[in-house]
């Protein structure tokens, strides 16, 4: 009886692992091989390099980023509400939806290559301003999928199009959230904390940030001829992409990486002749983060708006600690993951695992693709209890 039962327990985990359910297991520590160089700084960001111990790197070249495919048009996002017309255009089954949802996009994969999805990568337009909750993989020429995502404009609900671009497309610079806020939507999972966070970090860096004239308006609200400290008021707007859009808050984050995307292409030459596929991430001297690829390739085209995205943390960060080392770099990235690890995926496709432990939190996305089987992005970071207070190791 007792051989029959564990039988019966393998059947079901092995069915929810092809069907991409979530499992939780004791999870250990995972050796990579991965090392930390020397750092390169910008003001209060400091980067330290990853790679392989091996200097090998993975596949990964056949994925279509976000922003290209929403700039070529091979990847089109929308509201729930239009999904129905999308999916009867590709002679697919009807969607389930009824009509718009805050926390529900559709996408569509037109292109022959496989999207990859970032957690944290903002789409603006359609009724509100949205983040990308976690990563994925959209497989090629795919019918729409059910974009998990979180509202990064409270209060707007109306909107001229259904459609959306990302940031990219409308301004001349693609941003992610900043890791206070692309914590949220990956931890938390939850609305209203994503919102609590966004309304904090505009209300900081309208602080932080020099008077806006009077002259601009954003979202219909004419600026004040100054900053009314600690109110999203002071910004003319509830949207975190409109606020990083502003040039009072853009000067600063510029200022804050101007070191490492002014000379973009030199930092770039240097990162690709050390085989670097990654970085950790130490704001004012404090490790909180680090984004890992599978190889250098991709860190180079997600290279400017992951920067911006560490800058404006610099921004609306507190505190100063001492300067952070590569010996903190790499014991950042080689604590034990001994936690609970979850996973959820598409067979076939993608799976996507996080490992929970006190202090970190670290998330995989593993491609399952033909001649892609690899760890595509890794983010490991800091679990922050609230703003300038860490739990420690």
């Amino acid at each position: 009886m007792p051989k029959v039962r564990v039988v019966f327990m393998l059947a079901i985990l092995l069915v929810c692992v092809l069907a991409g359910g979530t499992i939780p297991v004791a999870a250990g520590p995972v050796e990579r091989g991965f090392k930390v160089l020397k750092p390169i700084e910008s003001g209060g960001l400091t980067l330290f390099p990853v790679v392989r111990s091996d200097g090998r790197s993975g596949p990964g070249n056949s994925f279509l980023t976000l922003d290209e495919g929403l700039k070529s048009g091979e990847v089109e996002v929308t509201e729930a509400g239009r999904a129905l017309s999308l999916v009867r255009s590709r002679g697919g089954a009807t969607s389930g939806y009824r009509g718009d949802q805050v926390n529900t996009l559709m996408l569509i994969n037109h292109s022959k290559r496989p999207v990859l999805l970032l957690a944290g990568e903002i789409v603006t337009g359609g009724k509100q301003d949205r983040v990308i909750a976690k990563d994925r993989i959209v497989p090629a020429d795919a019918d729409p999928i059910d974009l998990s995502v979180f509202c990064i404009e409270h209060g707007r609900w109306t909107g001229a199009s259904d459609s959306f671009d990302a940031t990219a497309k409308t301004s001349a610079r693609s941003f992610m959230v900043q890791p206070a806020v692309r914590q949220q939507a990956m931890v938390t999972k939850d609305q209203q904390q994503v919102w609590n966070s966004v309304s904090e970090t505009i209300s900081v860096m309208a602080s932080a940030s020099e008077p806006i004239s009077s002259s601009r308006s954003v979202d219909g609200v004419s600026g004040s001829g100054g900053l009314r400290s600690g109110s999203e008021a002071s910004l003319g707007t509830t949207s975190y992409a409109k606020a990083m859009q502003l040039g009072a808050v853009s000067v600063k984050v510029d200022e804050a990486s101007a070191g490492l995307t002014e000379s973009r292409e030199k930092v770039l030459a240097m990162l690709k002749q050390e085989h670097a596929i990654g970085v950790v991430v130490a704001v004012r001297g404090e490790v909180i983060w680090a984004d890992v690829f599978a190889n250098t390739d991709l860190l180079d085209r997600y290279w400017t708006k992951l920067v911006r995205s560490y800058a404006a943390e610099v921004l609306s960060g507190a505190g100063r600690h001492e300067a952070a080392t590569m010996e903190d770099a790499q014991r950042f990235l080689e604590s034990p993951m001994e936690g609970v690890e979850t996973s959820e995926g598409e067979t076939g496709v993608y799976r996507y695992r996080e490992v929970k432990t006190r202090a970190t939190d670290e998330f995989a996305l593993e491609s399952l693709l033909p001649g892609v089987a690899c760890d595509v992005h890794i983010s490991r970071l800091k679990i922050k209890s609230g703003r300038g207070r860490v739990i420690s190791y």
